[in-house]
């Protein structure tokens, strides 16, 4: 993740608003924005065969499966990620069109470069 240079604190919903007209995706963590950077292949695979993997396991239980582009609050007030994989079968979350705030299953593929953050503070969080 790269942080934004000449960056001034955001509210979570002046993040929401700002993040809708960017061609980037962006978390979102105390009040400050970090630009996603891509993936390898071999990470995407990783993520898209759990996904596939747990899509059938939930078919018809009411479940979502969502990938990479659904994006997570934490809470109303952020902060606000993007996992590799998450499942949810909260009734709220079924109505959701931009966010997923009740998910039972957080799945972040693991790479040299974003492990530390991966298993510290967003595990945290």
């Amino acid at each position: 993740m790269a942080t934004i240079p000449n960056y001034q604190y955001m509210t979570p919903q002046e993040y929401l608003d700002w993040e809708e007209k960017q061609p980037l995706k962006y978390e979102y963590i105390d009040g400050e924005v970090f630009a996603m950077t891509g993936g390898t292949l071999a990470h995407n695979d990783v993520a898209l065969n759990l996904a596939s993997a747990l899509k059938n396991h939930v078919r018809g239980k009411g479940c979502k499966v969502q990938m990479a582009d659904a994006k997570l609050g934490v809470s109303e007030n952020g902060p606000y990620h993007y996992p590799d994989v998450m499942v949810s079968c909260n009734e709220k979350d079924k109505r959701a069109t931009k966010v997923i705030y009740h998910p039972c299953l957080i799945v972040e593929v693991l790479s040299p470069s974003t492990e530390g953050i991966d298993r510290g503070k967003k595990f945290q969080l």
